[in-house]
């Protein structure tokens, strides 16, 4: 994993775990990896890696088994669909809205756009 210089590097892992649970590679209920085993993969401290599940477990995406470890939440996809969800309207669209904006983009444009990505997305699925 590469990580970048502008978010906190346990949120980016946060950010790779939820990635991993939509996509269905940890399913409900499926035991995380260890945080050691998290560490060594990624190539971070596995203080990092604690602080990233504690903030997974506050959003109720991960819980703990007592001596067990970390699990998938139940609901953990739609809480990371809800989450991302609206980070994407509070914190990119504005972002996006401004470069259409100077690049006279209009929607009628990306609207078509959109529909072609979709249409290639959904066959490769």
């Amino acid at each position: 994993m590469e990580f970048n210089n502008t978010l906190a590097i346990y949120l980016q892992i946060a950010d790779y775990v939820c990635d991993q649970v939509q996509l269905r590679h940890w399913p409900p209920d499926a035991k995380v990896p260890s945080v050691r085993e998290l560490a060594v993969t990624l190539e971070v401290n596995p203080n990092t890696v604690m602080r990233s599940y504690e903030h997974l477990q506050q959003q109720g995406i991960i819980y703990t088994r007592r001596g067990m470890g970390y699990f998938v939440s139940d609901d953990a996809v739609k809480k990371i669909a809800v989450l991302r969800k609206e980070q994407f309207l509070q914190e990119e669209l504005p972002q996006f809205f401004r470069k259409m904006f100077l690049l006279g983009i209009e929607l009628d444009e990306l609207k078509g756009r959109y529909e072609k990505y979709k249409q290639q997305h959904v066959k490769a699925n």
